[in-house]
């Protein structure tokens, strides 16, 4: 039977030692990864035709890091090699292959995490068990059996999670004929609207906090701490703190909103049809950016793609070029023009006439059935 590999992230609840120990060995993957980084940069200055060799320079730094960095030894081994092996390499691979820029040095404060080998921690039942620290308190049971492959722990705000990564056995597929279909067209106006007439609408997460996040940020610059180089308070903290939980929260509504309508779809449609939206391209658009930002539309697809392999669903992409909103569902007709105000699709040819979106949407289907 087939092996995937799925992952369940879990909130984590450590005492102050275990998150002390959490934050310092944030800082040692981070650490390893910059210097990594600059090694390979300076590399790749001296000579272009340099291809990034993880191993070289995981050995260059555990040759090193007992005298040079003997901070590094207080927390697991794998913090820092695996920040090399995985993480940067995996940018260096998307950079040769022109999927990325150069690889950028991590910030502190930004996506704090390291990662875990499945020999560096054992999860039993609510706590995860990691050598040198003890049991951490988990906010529920792994839900996933099969072998562990690996875990990464990371912080959000003032919480902390961990991913644990699992290969199990591929679920007997939800649909197998090609009965049912639908079309999705992913918007600013809701968050999708399907083929059949129906609409998702969008929680506008930053919308629904901004009078709250501008006045935490007026806050926040009044604080002292908050001119360059100037020390700061502990109310600035403390204001900074409170920013960061508020765009967690901004975040957790849109990761729950488009979990829930991925799922929809994959356990109830054997064909579904979506575009190559250049998302990029779309935030440039500073009108639309906050908008776009709150559709997550790259989640969307990620996660319709990932979970149609479990469901059996049959994912089809239709190219960024394809006029779905422009070409009429009815008769194929297509408008040279079509204005974004212009929310109500009227047919020139055969006077079909529907809401824009839903005739995107009815497009999308008939592309993926006939693809």
């Amino acid at each position: 039977m087939e092996m995937i590999l799925r992952a369940h992230k879990i909130r984590l609840y450590p005492n102050n030692q275990q998150a002390t120990y959490f934050a310092k060995a944030c800082g040692v993957a981070r650490f390893a990864y910059n210097w990594a980084l600059a090694r390979a940069k300076e590399l790749y200055e001296q000579d272009n035709t340099y291809r990034f060799n993880e191993a070289a320079l995981r050995r260059e730094l555990n040759a090193i890091k007992a005298e040079q960095f003997p901070w590094m030894l207080e927390v697991t081994k794998c913090a820092p090699q695996l920040a090399i092996r995985d993480d940067l390499n995996s940018a260096f691979k998307n950079f040769f292959a022109k999927r990325a820029d150069f690889p950028k040095f991590h910030k502190k404060g930004v996506d704090d995490s390291f990662a875990l080998s499945n020999d560096q921690f054992k999860i039993k039942n609510t706590h995860v068990q990691i050598p040198k620290l003890g049991d951490v308190r988990l906010a529920e049971p792994l839900r996933l059996s099969g072998k562990i492959v690996a875990a990464a722990i990371s912080r959000r705000a003032d919480k902390w999670f961990i991913a644990v990564q699992v290969e199990i056995h591929k679920p007997e597929p939800t649909h197998t004929g090609e009965s049912q279909a639908v079309g999705v067209d992913f918007g600013v106006k809701s968050l999708a609207v399907l083929s059949d007439g129906t609409v998702i609408q969008s929680s506008k997460a930053s919308r629904k906090y901004e009078d709250q996040l501008r006045r935490l940020n007026q806050e926040l610059s009044r604080r002292k701490g908050a001119k360059k180089g100037e020390k700061q308070s502990a109310n600035f903290k403390k204001t900074k703190r409170k920013i960061a939980r508020l765009y967690a929260r901004m975040a957790d509504l849109r990761t729950d909103e488009t979990h829930k309508l991925t799922t929809m779809l994959t356990q109830n449609y054997a064909v579904i049809g979506i575009e190559d939206l250049n998302v990029k391209g779309m935030m440039a658009n500073h009108k639309l950016a906050r908008s776009i930002a709150d559709a997550a539309l790259s989640a969307c697809r990620r996660q319709i793609e990932y979970k149609s392999e479990v469901s059996g669903s049959r994912v089809v992409v239709a190219d960024r070029w394809f006029a779905s909103s422009k070409t009429c569902s009815n008769c194929g007709a297509a408008k040279e023009t079509l204005s974004l105000s212009e929310r109500t699709y009227h047919c020139d040819a055969c006077g079909f006439t529907c809401d824009r979106d839903h005739n995107a949407a009815r497009n999308l289907e008939n592309y993926a059935v006939n693809a």
